[in-house]
C-alpha cells in the first residue's frame, strides 16, 4: 500500500508501509433526526422490549456513547458483517465509567452487540423517558458553546469511509517497528510531526492504530497474554461544529480495544476501555 509521505520521512518508507493497516475512518454530523437503529455518538439507543436498559452496579442508567450498525460500514476483516455494537457509559464520578485498575470490568460501561437486529418499532423501546438528558448529566465527555442551547435529541449521526493507515508514534510498538531514529527525528520537528499526525493519527475510526495522549496502557500488559488490538477511537472534535464539541478532558482520546480471538466469535466480553489527555 502506497501513502504520501513527507519527503523528510521517504528514508523510513519501507518500513512505514509495513505497518500500514486498513480502517474505517467516522465523520460526525449533529443531527436530531436518526433512527433508533442508525449509527451515531449520543442519542437513543436500539434496545428489544426484552433487554433490560444497561446500569452501573449502584442501579443509574448508562448512556449511549456510540452505536454502530455494520451494515453501514463498508467490511472489515474480523469485525461484523451486520448487527448492531454499542458503547455504554456512566457520568458517575470523575472517570467517565472507565475503571484504571481494571480496564476491562464493564461496571462503569457497557459493550452490547445484537447479531440479528429487528428493525420493527412495535418490538423496541421507543420511550426513553426514563433517562436523565444527557445534557443534565453530571460527567460527560462533551461540551456546548455558551450561546447554544442543546436540544434532548441532539447527537451525531455517522458517515464511515475505508482508509489506510500506518502505525502511530504513541502505539507502544511504534520504536520497535520504526526505529528510536524516527521518532527522535519527529521529536525534533514539530512542523513534521504535526504532518505525520494530521494525516494519519488524528480521528475517530473503527480498526487500525490507536492514538494517545499519555501512554499506550497495554505495553504495561503480561507479554505472554493476546495482544489487544484497536475496535474503536474516539477523537477529541473541536471543530467538527460550533454548537457541540467532544472533549475527552484536555484534549483527550477515547479507546475501546479487544482480543482478535473475542472479535472473531463476536465475543465483546473482555472489551478493555480507555481514554486519557493533556
Amino acid at each position: 500500500m502506497t501513502i504520501e509521505l513527507p519527503p523528510e520521512l521517504e528514508q523510513f518508507r519501507s518500513r512505514i508501509e509495513k505497518t500500514v493497516k486498513p480502517c474505517v475512518d467516522i465523520h460526525t454530523q449533529l443531527t436530531r433526526d436518526t433512527t433508533l437503529w442508525q449509527s451515531k455518538f449520543l442519542g437513543l439507543p436500539y434496545l428489544p422490549k426484552s433487554f433490560e436498559y444497561p446500569k452501573d452496579p449502584e442501579g443509574n442508567y448508562l448512556y449511549l456513547l456510540a452505536q454502530i450498525n455494520f451494515e453501514e460500514l463498508p467490511s472489515m476483516e474480523n469485525f461484523p458483517e451486520k448487527g448492531i455494537l454499542q458503547f455504554y457509559i456512566s457520568d458517575q464520578g470523575e472517570h467517565f465509567g472507565c475503571d484504571f485498575d481494571d480496564q476491562t470490568s464493564q461496571m462503569g460501561f457497557r459493550v452490547l452487540y445484537f447479531s440479528e437486529p429487528v428493525l420493527d418499532l412495535e418490538r423496541l423501546v421507543t420511550n426513553f423517558d426514563f433517562l436523565p438528558v444527557v445534557w443534565e448529566r453530571e460527567d460527560v465527555p462533551f461540551c456546548m458553546d455558551p450561546s447554544y442551547i442543546p436540544h434532548k435529541d441532539d447527537c451525531f449521526a455517522l458517515e464511515f469511509q475505508r482508509s489506510f493507515r500506518p502505525i502511530t508514534t504513541t502505539d507502544y510498538q511504534c520504536e520497535d517497528y520504526l526505529g528510536k531514529n524516527f521518532l527522535e527525528l519527529l521529536s525534533q520537528n514539530d512542523d513534521l510531526w504535526q504532518e505525520y499526525h494530521d494525516s494519519f493519527e488524528a480521528g475517530h475510526r473503527l480498526g487500525g492504530y490507536p492514538d494517545f495522549t499519555q501512554d499506550d496502557p497495554r505495553q504495561f500488559l503480561p507479554q505472554e497474554q493476546e495482544p489487544y488490538i484497536l475496535l474503536l477511537q474516539i477523537y477529541h472534535d473541536l471543530n467538527a461544529n460550533k454548537k457541540i464539541q467532544i472533549e475527552w478532558g484536555d484534549i483527550g482520546i477515547c479507546n475501546f480495544f479487544i482480543q482478535e480471538s473475542f472479535l472473531k466469535r463476536l465475543d465483546f466480553s473482555n472489551v478493555m476501555y480507555n481514554w486519557d489527555c493533556g
